[in-house]
């Protein structure tokens, strides 16, 4: 059965007012959830506090000393022009890393098949020393740190569907070889990277603004797929962000539900085929409520298989 892990603590992250990056996005998966009969269907568990440790793994000490020095007790404390603290950030985002590695524990002891993190603040853009793009920790690339750390996994891969690109996860890993990073993002489109990759390991799918289902999915087919058979993961990680759906303001893709359920279907695949069925999906973006509710549905119904 798949594994849902995240807390109530995730929930307390509050960017201020107007920002796309809010609770409600949690609140309109559960009521999905709810909604399709699914949430009757999950094993549900709490993340836990990811660990100084298991951070060191991806973030320098340095920059962990100063986002935990930074937390505020109360107001707003602005990152950067897009990431903003509050007194509720800190806890929701040692939750959100901490899901990935308990995920990761669970899967390599047994206690869970495929396992998805709705957790939030988000973490891809997030790199060694500098939080970004709503992201202060890297959870995705965390939680991989963890399979090849804790558990002595040879490969594992990581794919990335937001529309952004996933350059802080891309960074960490730029250098090490056993870490296959492919980033499916909007191009041109904030961070404005990712196009020109310096290592084999390092697959991208930049797609223009306006590629709808069918370029998208023959882009996979073409590029990311046969890279991750070549690759044969140990491990497969999903970094899930819905924000190219259609109806969602923050892009200008096209993708539907269906699209995310087919892609996510074929990641299965390729899990069964290299990494016993091992694969764990951790939310990114999505910020039309509607959109990445029934988006997330349609993933995890995929993860689950027939």
């Amino acid at each position: 059965m798949l594994r849902y892990i995240s807390h109530p603590e995730c929930r307390l992250h509050d960017a201020g007012p107007m920002h796309p990056e809010t609770a409600e996005r949690l609140d309109a998966i559960n009521d999905q959830l709810i909604m399709s009969g699914l949430d009757f269907v999950l094993l549900h568990s709490d993340a836990p506090y990811v660990t100084r440790e298991q951070l060191l793994r991806v973030h320098d000490a340095d920059y962990l000393d100063r986002i935990f020095a930074t937390s505020p007790a109360e107001g707003y404390v602005t990152i950067d022009g897009d990431t903003v603290m509050s007194p509720g950030t800190l806890a929701a985002a040692r939750r959100a890393a901490g899901a990935g590695v308990l995920g990761v524990d669970m899967i390599m002891a047994g206690e869970a098949g495929p396992v998805f993190c709705g957790v939030r603040p988000p973490g891809h853009h997030a790199e060694r020393d500098k939080a970004m793009g709503f992201c202060l920790f890297n959870n995705i690339a965390v939680a991989a740190a963890h399979a090849l750390a804790a558990h002595g996994l040879g490969r594992v891969a990581i794919v990335d569907f937001d529309v952004h690109h996933g350059n802080g996860t891309e960074g960490i890993f730029a250098a090490d070889g056993r870490v296959m990073v492919s980033s499916i993002f909007q191009h041109p489109f904030y961070p404005f990277s990712g196009d020109s990759p310096e290592a084999d390991h390092i697959v991208p799918l930049p797609l223009p603004a306006g590629t709808g289902s069918a370029d998208f999915r023959k882009a996979v087919e073409d590029i990311c797929l046969p890279a991750l058979d070549a690759f044969a993961p140990d491990f497969l990680f999903i970094s899930a962000g819905f924000d190219g759906h259609v109806l969602d303001d923050m892009s200008a893709l096209a993708l539907t539900e269906a699209d995310y359920g087919w892609i996510t279907q074929r990641l299965v695949e390729i899990a069964d085929r290299h990494a016993a069925g091992r694969i764990l999906s951790m939310l990114e973006g999505g910020y039309d409520p509607g959109a990445l509710a029934r988006s997330v549905v349609a993933h995890l119904k995929a993860l689950m298989g027939p």
